[in-house]
């Protein structure tokens, strides 16, 4: 599973060939949560500080996230993106 960003102790990674609809993985130390990129539909547990960094990060790059979902379901190697600063 290909890391494409981390920032804040926020590790973000998308699975190669994954099942739609186009979502990416995050684990913060013992949390993990699925995001699903329309919609910012949640599945799993986060702290509230550490999902809400996440949310902001995704809308600030939801059109590379979209982009690295295409490459690994062609098996590509995403690219990485941009930390929240």
């Amino acid at each position: 599973m290909p890391e494409i960003s981390s920032f804040y102790g926020i590790k973000v990674y998308i699975n190669f060939r994954e099942h739609n609809p186009p979502h990416f993985h995050a684990q913060y130390g013992e949390y993990s949560v699925i995001i699903y990129i329309e919609g910012w539909i949640v599945e799993g547990k986060f702290p509230k500080r550490a999902l809400n960094l996440l949310l902001e990060w995704a809308e600030l790059h939801k059109e590379e996230l979209l982009i690295d979902w295409n490459l690994a379901m062609d098996q590509k190697l995403p690219q990485k993106i941009q930390p929240l600063s």
